[in-house]
């Protein structure tokens, strides 16, 4: 027998020459390979590696879940976006001295603080009847009957402005931080600075009015990745048809034959890699492949709303034709939270001025249809993620681009209002944040913010901070700067912070 051999392996001139193992050596030698591919498989579910190819090639997946800075109120957020402008005078923001004043001049008042500058009429009333609701006692719009009863659940910031009066860039700013495009958007930030918590569906969602009203002005670059990898960019789900594009399998390969393609495709992504500096357009179009083929089992299954209970679907109004479309995306939203999407991003309302909450022309109709559209569905999702234990960690953001200003605009078959960046309302539920709260104020015909004015950075950085960020540590470097979300400012809301 070879005693040099230390495995007990039997060359030729062992006698016995069948056995190359005995039970206790197959054991020892093989012992540690099992360990490894336990090990692997670990890895893989917490999302440390990245699928296809040999274990060798495999890099950490960019949209593994990351650690925070400190210990985080809120896992993941779902912003209701209503696009267009929301009037905040006409919502959340009573102010009785509007009707006091109700057809006399503005003195004083800048004819170009909106988009308008020729057609500035009178201070106009608000033609919806304010009441107190909840404990609180938040003087709230008969425009949101069901949202009215969940004020209890929310912090209002009354003193949000912006710095555009114009859409598109308003819509950058609330989005980006910037007033211009070619910056990564909040969604994108907080999938890169804490990935994702599901390794089969998209970090970050992205949903679109689905009523043929188009995209909100400024288009995809409101959900664009910017100078971060495209990995991390939103991915929009569709308005008819398959949700996603190519989501289900193709019916002419075997699952082994289409993964044999991916890992192909890949292996040769990464052949052109090797030969060039990092291209981020290039490693996201490999990760974007190896998504998508996970996609293709979970995602059908995510999006499938028709499995849930009959209970479900009329609490989110499925079978009322005024909300319907909106409870479809507020329900799928919720399905994507709980299956591990850290952002869902929804929006109400598409491009045109009245095809969205963007009242030039008669604000009474116009946001009593868009409010009728949406209080149900958005309330029903509240209800939904307390119901199911998720509100406690999932931050609940409302809000658009900016608010509506206290005069009327002339020159329109009713009266209708125009854009105001001094002023507007947002409101946040669960994910740490104070019930029943609010913060800062507008002046008497909310106008302007007057009290604890809230910048659009300093609503980044909360947000950033409920998630256990800190945003001036969450940076990524481009041109030679250390960039984030929050530019060079941002202060934590404290104040409505549990």
């Amino acid at each position: 027998m070879n005693t040099d051999n230390p495995y007990g392996y039997c060359g030729p001139e062992n006698t016995d020459s069948h056995r190359f193992f005995t039970r206790r050596e197959m054991l020892k030698r093989c012992g540690m390979g099992i360990g490894m591919i336990g090990l692997a498989s670990l890895l893989q579910q917490e999302g440390l590696l990245a699928t296809g190819g040999p274990l060798e090639d495999k890099a950490i997946s960019p949209l593994r879940s990351k650690p925070t800075h400190f210990a985080p109120k809120a896992n993941r957020v779902i912003w209701l976006f209503l696009n267009g402008g929301p009037s905040h005078i006409d919502t959340w923001d009573n102010k009785p001295e509007l009707e006091k004043f109700h057809d006399t001049e503005f003195e004083g008042f800048d004819k170009f603080t909106g988009f308008f500058s020729k057609e500035v009429g009178a201070i106009m009333k608000s033609p919806f009847v304010f009441t107190p609701r909840g404990e609180c006692g938040k003087m709230v719009s008969e425009l949101f009957p069901y949202l009215g009863k969940h004020v209890d659940r929310m912090a209002f910031i009354n003193s949000m402005y912006s710095e555009s009066n114009n859409h598109t860039p308003a819509l950058f700013m609330m989005n980006s931080g910037l007033p211009r495009s070619g910056f990564p958007c909040m969604g994108s930030w907080i999938t890169y600075g804490l990935g994702s918590e599901s390794q089969d569906l998209p970090g970050f969602v992205v949903m679109a009015d689905p009523l043929g009203r188009g995209l909100p002005k400024g288009g995809r670059s409101s959900w664009s990745s910017g100078f971060l990898p495209g990995v991390y960019q939103g991915t929009l789900v569709r308005q008819k048809g398959d949700p996603i594009l190519n989501l289900r399998k193709p019916g002419n390969l075997s699952g082994g034959q289409q993964r044999a393609q991916v890992e192909l495709i890949n292996q040769l992504n990464r052949f052109d890699m090797e030969q060039q500096a990092e291209d981020s357009g290039l490693s996201a179009r490999i990760e974007s492949f190896e998504l998508a083929y996970r996609m293709q089992t979970a995602a059908p299954e995510a999006f499938d709303i028709e499995s849930e209970s009959s209970y479900i679907k009329d609490l989110y109004g499925l079978n009322d034709s005024k909300c319907a479309h909106f409870g479809r995306q507020c329900l799928m939203g919720r399905r994507l939270l709980e299956r591990g999407t850290r952002f869902v991003q929804i929006y109400s309302g598409g491009n045109e001025n009245q095809r969205g909450w963007d009242g030039h022309i008669d604000i009474l109709g116009n946001h009593s249809q868009f409010a009728a559209e949406t209080d149900r569905p958005i309330a029903a999702l509240l209800t939904d993620l307390v119901q199911r234990g998720l509100l406690e960690d999932t931050l609940v953001i409302w809000g658009g681009e900016f608010g509506r200003l206290p005069v009327s605009q002339v020159g329109t078959l009713k009266p209708g209002r125009d854009h105001n960046p001094h002023a507007m309302v947002y409101w946040m539920a669960g994910g740490g944040v104070k019930g029943g709260v609010s913060y800062g104020e507008t002046d008497e015909l909310g106008y302007k913010a007057a009290k604890d004015p809230v910048h659009i950075n300093d609503f980044h950085a909360t947000i950033f901070h409920l998630l256990g960020m800190d945003h001036e540590r969450l940076t990524y470097k481009h041109n030679g700067r250390r960039m984030r979300l929050t530019d060079v400012a941002g202060e934590v809301i404290h104040d409505i912070i549990a």
